[in-house]
């Protein structure tokens, strides 16, 4: 029970309240969610991404083991998602919005206050959340650009708009600068620093901005898959992938709890960018935030199994 009202007063409430907030500032001001969209991709996004890269401690060996499970658990989630729309046979903008919906999840703002609580402070799973969360951060900024661009635009068309986003320098940048101990001057770092920290509430914002500007065209059956998809599915598939690398202990829970968490604000972030299913995007971001209550609190009961 501590740890269910833990997820609601610590999680599920504040971003609640700050979608509320959206919602509400978008009625009164109309505010433009594309301006907002293209503030969290090019300012926000990667300005939080290199602070916690900058400051991280990470170790090559945790690095390359996470990674692996980390591409493993793409790979199988991949494949799962290309067996169910072909199964519900999506089309056009639904075959990337459901996709993304489950492979890109909440692993910075949600993942790592939830690790932190879980096991108590430990600095060697908030290490493995951070690498988790880094890649989190690529992959909507290269492969989710791409996937929503690939029926639209042409392929060189579509690698510049990758090649354009802040992230994918960002990183290399940060571990270079963390691995040669090069200090960053206060006046560059504290701006740095008041930037990463606007990050959650401008993103929170842009979601509540969405839901209050669409027309609700309540796509349940679509929206629950996702979900179950997400929630359920996703942290089961983890467990089969610790158990198949032999990853065992607290660092195989680390990584089968990083699985759980809700769909990822990036995946509403690219829909509102580049208008490929907003509302079912908005309504699955939203609803799966409320569900991971129940669903990542019967996770953090199992992986107290796992040897």
């Amino acid at each position: 029970m501590g740890v269910f009202s833990h997820i609601l007063l610590n999680n599920v409430i504040p971003l609640t309240v700050m979608i509320a907030l959206g919602v509400i500032l978008y009625r009164a001001f109309q505010l433009d969610i594309r301006t907002l969209s293209k503030l969290n991709f090019y300012l926000f996004s990667p300005a939080v991404v290199f602070k916690m890269l900058y400051e991280s401690t990470l170790s090559l060996a945790v690095l390359g083991q996470t990674l692996l499970f980390f591409v493993v658990f793409f790979i199988a989630m991949f494949i799962l998602m290309e067996i169910v729309i072909r199964l519900r046979r999506y089309k056009d903008g639904m075959i990337p919005a459901m996709r993304n919906s489950v492979i890109f999840y909440n692993s910075a703002n949600y993942a790592i206050p939830l690790n932190q609580l879980v096991f108590v402070g430990d600095a060697f799973t908030l290490s493995i959340q951070i690498i988790i969360m880094m890649m989190q951060s690529l992959l909507p900024n290269t492969y989710g650009i791409y996937s929503v661009n690939a029926k639209k635009n042409e392929f060189k068309k579509t690698m510049r708009t990758i090649l354009s986003m802040p992230v994918i320098y960002v990183i290399p940048i940060a571990f270079l600068l963390r691995w040669l101990a090069v200090p960053i001057p206060g006046p560059i770092y504290t701006p740095i620093n008041y930037i990463s920290n606007a990050f959650i509430a401008t993103a929170l914002l842009t979601l509540g901005v969405q839901l209050g500007s669409m027309k609700w065209r309540l796509m349940f059956s679509d929206v629950m898959l996702s979900n179950v998809l997400r929630l359920c599915v996703g942290p089961a598939v983890g467990f089969a992938i610790v158990l198949l690398l032999g990853i065992e202990g607290v660092m195989a829970q680390a990584l089968v709890l990083s699985c759980a968490v809700p769909t990822s604000l990036s995946s509403v972030l690219l829909a509102v960018e580049y208008d490929n299913e907003p509302e079912f995007s908005s309504q699955v971001v939203f609803s799966s935030t409320i569900f991971s209550i129940f669903t990542v609190t019967m996770v953090i009961y199992l992986i107290q199994f796992i040897g």
